[in-house]
Parts: structure tokens; C-alpha cells; sequence
């Protein structure tokens, strides 16, 4: 009979608890979520393929670089033509291929021998930034780190530090796809097959990687800093509504060379996949001409006329 009584009790307590939350499990619902799973080695391998091949190489992601932000040196190691068209805001251009590389780190180091040093580059599949850190170390300068997410990820987290076109903030729509990249590139026989009395070829390559024309006497030549060259084409094409037709050495440089296209309001251009490379292989088979010439050339530091940061990938 007691025991009976009990439960008649528990069994109303019970009912009450229902009426008032209108669900058995109502105090579970208030309970917090699960806190997500720590990412696995295999998915840290597929996001930063190159980690696996770095692996004495400390990195930063970029939750902590936002924490540390005020608290770090971070060092751009590109090349001065990215440097000045996109980056994180307050950092300091020293590029890796720089014979003063080391140089010009140690004096950071000598400023603070606690202050962590940063070193990114543009994405998860470029390799300046871990081989800087490596760089470094082997000359003896501690407290080195790479941010491996690179200024690709950086900008799209935090415009509001980060620089384009020498302004901050930016706006995250400002950055270039892939895919607008793609709508833009055309495999080297439909681009020869555009040139002609309705458009206008440009070849900006650098001096050092022209060895001949791909299009004589139907071109234009303008290094990518010389900016009153290059504006003046852009403005002929505009005003004759020609299409711009644009080639570099190895596909690369036109990346860059899009932003600033788009800033200048041409929306009717293309560029040739792979470059002049592309086209000699398109015509001959994949030869070694000019490649080492080019793809070496390729890296050289150069000045933009205004900038042209790479598309984002998505």
C-alpha cells in the first residue's frame, strides 16, 4: 500500500514536469551541444596537402593568428608584385628568394627575441611559407611559425585586416574565383583562333622570358608595372569594344593580372591556358623550350602597375 501511494506520487510529480515543459525531454533540449570532433590527421592531410611533408614545421591556423594578431611579426614571403596588390594587414614583405632573406628576418628577431614570427604565402598548397620557417631555422633563428592557410583563407575571414589594391578594409566580394578565373581562359587554339581585326593580343611576359613573338606584327608587348602601357591598351580595346586577348609565360602571371583588368571595368578578355608554354606544347608536343627559361622567370619579382591578386579558390 505504501509503495503503491508512492508511485501514485512519483507518477503526478512526472505528469506535472510534462504540463510544464511539454516535452519528457525538455531539460535535455536545454542542454548544450557536444562540442565538435578535433579534426583527424586524414582530414588535416587533405585540407593542407603539403603538411605531411613539412612536418617539423610549426603552424598557426587562423583562429590563433587572429588572437595573436598584435602579438606576432608576420612576414609576407612572396614576391613584391602579390605583396602590394593583396595581403594581411601590418605585415612586412621580406620574399623568400631574397638573397637578404635571412638577413632581413635575424633583424626582426633582434627586435624581440620572444615576439613569435609569422611567415604565410598565398594558400594550402603553396610552399614559401614552410620552407621559410625550415630557412630560417637552419640559420638559427628561433620562434619561427607558418600560417599555411595562407592570405587566400585570411581575406576571406578577415577583410576587415587585410589590404587590396592598397585599401582595407576590403570587401570579400571583391575577390576573384576559380570560376571567374575559368570564364575568362581559353585552351591556346581558340585564343589564336580570336586573333584577328576584332581583337587586340597582349603579351605580358617580362622581358627576360620573350624569346620571340607567338603572334607577329598582331601584337602588343607591356611589362605587368608598367602601368601607363597597359592602361592605354585597356582603353583601346574599351573604346574600339575589341576583345583583349592576353597571354604571360606559363598561365600564371594573367591570375594577377585579372583584378586589375576588372578594376579597370574591361569585362571582354581571355587568357591563354599555359601561357606562351602552352601554346609551344599545344603546337609541338610538350618540349623543354623555354620552359626552365620561363617557369624561372615566372617567379621574378616585379612591381605591379596598380596590382593583381590571384583568384581565390574556392
Amino acid at each position: 500500500m505504501h509503495i503503491t501511494k508512492s508511485l501514485a506520487v512519483l507518477g503526478g510529480l512526472l505528469f506535472a514536469g510534462f504540463l510544464t515543459t511539454g516535452s519528457w525531454a525538455a531539460t535535455d533540449a536545454k542542454s548544450p551541444a557536444p562540442a565538435p570532433a578535433p579534426a583527424s590527421a586524414a582530414d588535416l592531410a587533405a585540407k593542407f596537402p603539403l603538411r605531411p611533408q613539412y612536418i617539423d614545421v610549426p603552424v598557426l591556423d587562423t583562429v590563433e593568428l587572429d588572437k595573436k594578431f598584435s602579438d606576432v611579426y608576420i612576414v609576407d614571403v612572396r614576391s613584391p608584385y602579390e605583396y602590394d596588390t593583396l595581403r594581411i594587414k601590418d605585415a612586412v614583405l621580406i620574399p623568400l628568394t631574397d638573397k637578404n632573406f635571412v638577413v632581413e628576418v635575424r633583424k626582426l628577431r633582434e627586435k624581440s627575441a620572444n615576439k613569435p614570427i609569422v611567415f604565410y604565402c598565398n594558400g594550402k598548397t603553396c610552399r614559401k611559407s614552410y620552407d621559410a620557417v625550415l630557412k630560417a631555422k637552419a640559420a638559427r633563428i628561433s620562434n619561427v611559425v607558418s600560417y599555411d592557410a595562407g592570405i587566400a583563407d585570411w581575406a576571406k575571414s578577415h577583410p576587415e585586416k587585410s589590404m587590396l589594391l592598397g585599401r582595407t578594409p576590403i570587401k570579400v566580394e571583391e575577390l576573384l574565383t576559380s570560376a571567374k578565373f575559368k570564364a575568362h581562359l581559353l585552351d591556346p587554339k581558340a585564343f589564336e583562333a580570336k586573333v584577328g581585326p576584332n581583337s587586340i593580343v597582349l603579351d605580358v611576359r617580362d622581358r627576360v622570358q620573350r624569346d620571340n613573338q607567338l603572334f607577329p606584327f598582331k601584337e602588343q608587348r607591356a611589362q605587368l608595372e608598367e602601368k601607363g602601357k597597359l592602361d592605354a591598351i585597356i582603353e583601346q580595346a574599351k573604346r574600339d569594344k575589341k576583345t583583349l586577348l592576353v597571354y604571360d609565360a606559363v598561365g600564371k602571371q594573367v591570375e594577377w593580372f585579372q583584378y586589375y583588368l576588372e578594376n579597370k571595368g574591361l569585362t571582354d578578355y581571355f587568357f591563354m591556358k599555359g601561357g606562351a608554354q602552352g601554346h609551344f606544347d599545344a603546337k609541338y608536343g610538350k618540349i623543354s623550350f623555354g620552359a626552365k627559361k620561363e617557369a624561372k622567370a615566372e617567379t621574378k619579382e616585379t612591381k605591379p602597375a596598380n596590382g593583381a591578386p590571384p583568384p581565390v579558390k574556392n
